[in-house]
């Protein structure tokens, strides 16, 4: 078995396949493992009820969405048995429930479990035609690219370029999802300076707080943002320049969201008893991608995890790092079948 990646997804698939006796090859386009999961704030969750899972992510592939919610807790006892560092043991979420890992102890007690990890070594180096071996997608969608492709920021690891779908595609593979729909965050706007480890601590997420104001002067999201608030990221995506300005009051002076980005080199402007914090929409992951039946194959011969695959929260949010861990170790398991 090949499995290309070797973030979330990869790593649990390559750990599963190995618990199962196989010996899989693992390639890793980056120079080191872990994805975006390592940048993340290590929170891997599950909605507490379907009923809540169809109701966030309406237009999402309910066959999909089951495989997940149903597959979850027993995956999660699983991740925690190789040993992680647990932060918390419930998420603090009415809605959901699940537990946060310190990224960097995830990352280590899963290249523990699945042994060489083959660094810059892409897609590229598997043969054109079908392979002899079954092989596992787990690049991390195209955020990098569609990122590129409409002006945004980055705010995923720098590999994720859509290798995975474009393979994938080359076999036969069908789309799912809305491929213009991504998860994000509002970040500070250059000429701030965000480095990978900034990408949690220098989110703006502000709960509806803000007038919003893009760059032509007109006010626009009204209304609060979802409780995730990439419904918010995806709007300033849209907007002139994929850029926004977010106001708050100036008692804000000390809020760590305003320091953080005034420390990072953002623009703030203070005016009529407000401080204008300039912001721009950045793509952490893509949710439209592959089409996966219920053994997570995508073509023959190939399967996929993670956000290579499209169409679970299609019109909402669900969390990515679940969606890695569940379909990553079902992927293994159906590709050794």
């Amino acid at each position: 078995m090949l499995i290309a990646g070797a973030g979330m997804a990869g790593l649990c698939a390559a750990a599963r396949a190995r618990e199962l006796g196989a010996s899989p090859v693992v390639l890793e386009k980056g120079d080191r493992p872990g994805g975006s999961m390592l940048l993340s704030s290590g929170v891997v969750w599950r909605f507490k009820t379907f009923e809540d899972f169809r109701r966030e992510c309406p237009a999402g592939d309910e066959r999909l969405q089951r495989l997940i919610f149903d597959g979850f807790d027993e995956a999660l006892d699983w991740l925690v048995s190789l040993g992680p560092t647990v932060e918390w043991d419930d998420t603090p979420n009415p809605l959901t429930t699940g537990k946060r890992f310190e990224p960097r102890s995830l990352t280590e007690a899963l290249v523990r479990a699945v042994g060489p990890v083959r660094f810059g070594q892409g897609l590229g180096t598997v043969p054109p035609t079908r392979p002899e071996k079954p092989v596992v997608l787990a690049t991390g969608g195209f955020p990098v690219r569609y990122a590129r492709e409409h002006g945004l920021l980055v705010r995923s690891n720098p590999w994720s370029e859509g290798d995975g779908l474009d393979f994938a595609r080359a076999r036969g593979a069908e789309l799912a999802g809305d491929l213009d729909e991504f998860y994000g965050r509002a970040m500070p706007a250059p000429p701030a300076r965000i480095e990978e480890s900034d990408y949690v601590r220098l989110s703006q997420l502000w709960d509806g707080e803000p007038r919003v104001i893009d760059e032509e002067g007109e006010e626009f999201f009204p209304s609060p943002p979802a409780w995730h608030e990439s419904d918010l990221a995806q709007a300033i995506a849209r907007r002139p320049g994929g850029t926004a300005w977010f106001c708050v009051s100036e008692e804000r002076r000390d809020d760590p969201r305003v320091v953080g980005l005034r420390e990072a080199g953002g623009t703030i402007v203070e005016e009529y008893g407000e401080l204008c914090l300039h912001v721009a929409a950045a793509v952490t992951h893509t949710q439209g991608g592959l089409r996966a039946d219920e053994n997570a194959q995508v073509a023959e011969g190939v399967f996929a995890a993670g956000v290579d695959v499209g169409g679970i929260a299609t019109g909402g949010y669900a969390s990515g790092l679940a969606q890695a861990l569940v379909l990553g170790r079902l992927a293994a398991e159906s590709a050794l079948r």
